[in-house]
């Protein structure tokens, strides 16, 4: 009876081995040395500090485009602005032309001029 004892029990111990507890243990592999720590520390320093200077010279690229943008707006207003004061110049010239005085008054047989 013992050994068929011991043969259950042994059974009963593997099964419970089995859903109870992990019987793999985990042991890692190669670790990083000190040296290599450093090295990836500093890779990663670098890279956060490339992404960095990219989205500084974005912004700094739209700035540009802005001011350039801006410049031409006020380029674009002044244009409008003269072209403005040019068209009420030609309206103001026309009316007086098309007005009833200006057809009212005779032209001159003779011109002269001063020296």
């Amino acid at each position: 009876m013992s050994q068929s004892t011991l043969f259950v029990s042994n059974r009963q111990q593997q099964r419970m081995w089995r859903r109870n507890q992990n019987t793999v243990s985990f042991q890692a592999g190669k670790s990083l040395g000190p040296v290599a720590h450093t090295v990836l520390v500093a890779l990663m320093l670098a890279v956060l500090g490339l992404i960095y200077l990219t989205q500084i010279t974005k912004t700094s690229t739209y700035g540009y485009e802005i001011n350039e943008l801006e410049t031409k707006q006020e380029e674009l207003l002044t244009k409008k602005q003269d072209l403005e004061v040019e068209n009420a110049k030609l309206q103001a010239l026309e009316r007086v032309q098309q007005s009833d005085v200006a057809k009212a008054l005779d032209t001159p047989s003779t011109v002269e001029y001063t020296n």
